[in-house]
């Protein structure tokens, strides 16, 4: 039983451990090798979609983190690096994409969402009360029934 449970646990644990891989390929250059990690996480994986290169295990994850070592030692910038990612893949590569007219909605709209919100939240809180509606003759007699008898 101990041994099944043991077993159990090993095969739930074993894919975690296997999720985050460091690159093969790490440069000898400590400063390089920083510059590289700071890179790729702000790239995104085009298999996982929600990680940075740096994070994911794909095969195309560890292809991109080659290559930005590679420019890296080829003299290349951060921002060269990242342009050149964004010309190949696209802007959906970056993890936070830039500020733009294509982008701008993506940014702002937790902003005019939170404006809608306070704007429905002020009509809401703020509106007049409806005027009662008008007794009926049943109900006319039935209230002058009432105050007569005081």
């Amino acid at each position: 039983m101990r041994l099944a449970v043991a077993l159990l646990l090993l095969l739930l644990v074993s894919p975690a451990c296997l999720a985050v891989d460091t690159p093969d390929e790490m440069l000898p250059d400590p400063t390089l090798e920083r510059e590289a990690q700071q890179i790729g996480q702000q790239l995104r994986c085009l298999v996982c979609q929600n990680e940075s290169i740096e994070e994911s295990s794909a095969p195309l994850a560890r292809d991109l983190r080659h290559a930005v070592r590679q420019q890296l030692q080829q003299g290349r910038t951060a921002k060269e690096i990242r342009a050149w990612m964004v010309q190949r893949y696209g802007e959906f590569i970056r993890l936070r994409p830039a500020f733009s007219p294509a982008t701008a909605l993506l940014w702002l709209m937790p902003l005019l969402g939170l404006m809608v919100a306070l704007f429905l939240t002020c009509r809401l809180w703020h509106r007049p009360a409806p005027p009662p509606a008008p007794l009926t003759p049943e109900e006319r007699r039935t209230l002058d029934s009432l105050l007569k008898k005081d």
